[in-house]
């Protein structure tokens, strides 16, 4: 076994692959650019070497610099992780040749199945089903549309070395074929430095389901199972879980069968994934194979008990596969959340800048669920703009779906991030969208559940009134706190305290609630009452919450609840299941008054265009006095790996321009003027 090995990668997969390698007993080397000087793999490890910039071509993907880096440290050995150099077969070859290993699969099956041109054709040769398309490489956006309309649309573009989502379009026409085209040859050269670019049919309703493969240099192959990843936003996984609800075991053991062949064919030995796309009849089609770890594999390690990194480490040291088929059990149900830094609130644009408070939900299994929550940060730390903007995967298990799902929606909620943007709010609402918690999933979910963007919640209903119930002994808890600072008389002789009035506030405008508060032995009774003084709801409510917490934390009742909190004039800023609200609790005098106060409406603008995110210009499309339409490009932002197209809202004619390519630009930063 390894004595010391390097992680060739960053953020929260070097941290997860850290954890394992001290486990094993096995000594870790980070490597960091000038932009991780201060990350938590970088101090997790047990030693670091500085590997240069923060572009990723000028550090992470430089081959020399990590082979350096061993050699520097001693290192007998590689992980490297996911993206960057995972999937270049001439990284396996360079680090062979240096004397050292690497933990991933061996070059010709990288070359074999990486590509995912290459890999289609394999698939075919093999005579496993694969989606129609055109697998050569294609040399302009001519050329795609005229495959296009041969295979008949919609298209999906996508780049050949790719992944993540990066360089990837679905075209409904040959215009969009075109511009997607360009778009998708763009970010694959930028995130990849490999431009091309394949198409092929695009499935209407489909499900992106993936078979977990594990192979050793003996020739022993098994599957661990599926992953059900349809749960994506432009192409970008976002929720996943396994096992998948689509499936039954005949299916499974087809898919896993498929895969396991598959890998095989190719001399698979490690661990890899193959993915397929299924139909809602469960038929399914061979899409491509990923050669090294999966952002997901933790809901897989959940329901199997199999830590993949430890197998990867011992298959790369030369061990035989320990596990056969049939010691591969599935238990239970697990539920990853992939928590990224971008604001739901103005269309998931990236957010960057430092965690002013990280407080994620404690770990562990209790009462038979399990939280696992892998991250690559710290609370002070910086979401820098150079790489993607995921915070943390959040992951839960339960003996069932509905166990896992219950668990998931209560640790988002006590799941607290502040400094910057964030998509918990989304993650929460979506883990209680009837569709979802039904399983009836497909690619399109997010674009067809939420074709306006996304928007929390209102407060209606029990949720409504359990917030009330929340903000009424914040309230009351606040209150106690301040006469004891100053002095004042407290207990049951200040009766004046208990009657309150608390004004939720979300899009629909403000409501009121009067209610009643009094201390229990156990905790708070708090009545919600009719103007009348009736009583319509009592909720009995226990907390450990003081001032200053980020997460009410307790229980109504026997029901577990967490409630985002933050402090504002008179009340709370509250977040629960997706429901976001201002609650302000007042005295009846104090809310009657309130009710007579004038909305302050906001200033509207849109004589400019707006940077909507932190980020690199691309290109801009446009000059001063050219005349451009509604939804005509103005200019291209990436941010974090994406390129971002910045269209024209209306019609109109361009004043000035006040950024050109190659400008790193802040938030809000002026692009152009509208005359």
């Amino acid at each position: 076994m390894f004595s010391k090995i390097l992680i060739a990668n960053r953020g929260e997969i070097a941290c997860r692959v850290i954890k394992t390698a001290r486990k094993m007993g096995i000594k870790t080397v980070a490597v960091y650019s000038d932009a991780d000087k201060d990350a938590l793999h970088v101090e997790m490890a047990d030693e670091a070497v500085h590997i240069g910039p923060p572009q990723a071509a000028q550090s992470y993907l430089v081959i020399e610099k990590i082979i350096e880096a061993c050699k520097k440290t001693g290192a007998e050995a590689v992980h490297p992780g996911y993206g960057f150099l995972s999937e270049r077969a001439a990284f396996p070859r360079a680090l062979a040749e240096a004397g050292i290993v690497f933990i991933g699969p061996n070059p010709h099956a990288i070359d074999a199945m990486g590509d995912k041109i290459e890999s289609k054709k394999a698939a075919a040769a093999a005579k496993v089903s694969t989606v129609p398309g055109y697998l050569g490489v294609i040399e302009n956006g001519e050329e795609a549309a005229k495959i296009a309309d041969e295979i008949g649309y919609p298209v999906m573009i996508k780049a050949s070395a790719g992944g993540g989502g990066k360089g990837m379009r679905i075209a409904y026409s040959r215009d969009e074929v075109q511009d997607g085209f360009d778009r998708a040859k763009s970010e694959a050269k930028s995130s990849f430095g490999d431009d091309r670019v394949f198409v092929e049919k695009f499935i209407v309703d489909p499900r992106h389901i993936e078979i977990q493969v594990l192979g050793d240099k003996h020739g022993n192959v098994i599957y661990l199972g599926e992953r059900e990843c349809s749960i994506q936003r432009r192409n970008q996984k976002v929720v996943e879980e396994a096992p998948s609800p689509l499936l039954d075991e005949e299916t499974r053991r087809q898919m896993g069968e498929q895969a396991v062949a598959l890998a095989k064919a190719v001399g698979y030995d490690s661990a890899g994934t193959v993915e397929f796309v299924a139909g809602q009849d469960k038929s399914f089609y061979f899409l491509e194979m990923n050669t090294r770890l999966q952002v997901e594999h933790p809901v897989t390690e959940l329901i199997t008990g199999i830590d993949l990194v430890e197998q990867m480490i011992r298959v790369a040291a030369g061990e035989k596969l320990a596990l056969t088929q049939d010691d591969v059990k599935l238990n239970g149900w697990a539920v990853e959340s992939r928590v990224y830094a971008e604001d739901p609130f103005r269309n998931f644009l990236p957010s960057t800048g430092r965690l002013v408070r990280y407080q994620p939900p404690a770990e562990g299994t209790h009462n038979g669920l399990t939280v696992r929550n892998d991250t690559g940060v710290y609370e002070g730390g910086e979401i820098s703009i150079f790489y993607d903007p995921m915070i943390a995967k959040l992951v839960t298990h339960g003996p069932t779906r509905r166990k896992a799902i219950e668990a998931q929606a209560d640790a988002l909620d006590a799941f607290a991030i502040e400094g910057i943007g964030h998509n918990i709010p989304f993650l929460s609402a979506l883990m209680s969208h009837p569709r979802w918690q039904e399983g009836y999933l497909s690619t399109g979910f997010i674009a067809e559940e939420y074709p306006s963007g996304f928007h929390a919640t209102p407060a209606e209903g029990e949720i409504a009134k359990v917030l009330c119930a929340v903000a009424t002994t914040l309230d009351h808890v606040m209150n106690s706190r301040k006469r004891k600072i100053s002095g004042q008389i407290s207990g049951p002789t200040v009766t004046f305290e208990r009657r309150r009035v608390v004004q939720l506030i979300g899009e629909h405008g403000p409501e009121l609630f009067p209610a009643e508060i009094e201390t229990t032995e156990t905790g708070y009774r708090v009545d919600l009452l009719t103007w009348h003084g009736q009583v319509t709801n009592i909720y009995m409510l226990r907390s450990p919450w003081k001032p200053g917490d980020l997460v009410w934390a307790g229980t109504i009742y026997d029901d577990v609840v967490n409630v985002q909190v933050r402090p504002i004039p008179n009340g709370f800023a509250l977040s629960h299941r997706g429901v976001a609200v201002q609650a302000r609790v007042y005295t009846e005098r104090e809310a009657a008054l309130a009710m007579l106060m004038p909305i302050k409406e906001s200033a509207g603008g849109g004589k400019e265009l707006l940077c909507p995110m932190p980020g690199l210009v691309v290109s801009i499309s446009v000059t001063p006095g050219q005349e451009v339409k509604a939804g005509e490009a103005l200019a291209v932002v990436e941010a974090m790996k994406m390129e971002n197209v910045l269209r024209a809202e209306r019609d109109g004619v361009i004043k000035a321009v006040h950024a050109k390519a190659g400008d790193s630009l802040a938030v809000d930063a002026v692009i152009l003027e509208f005359a």
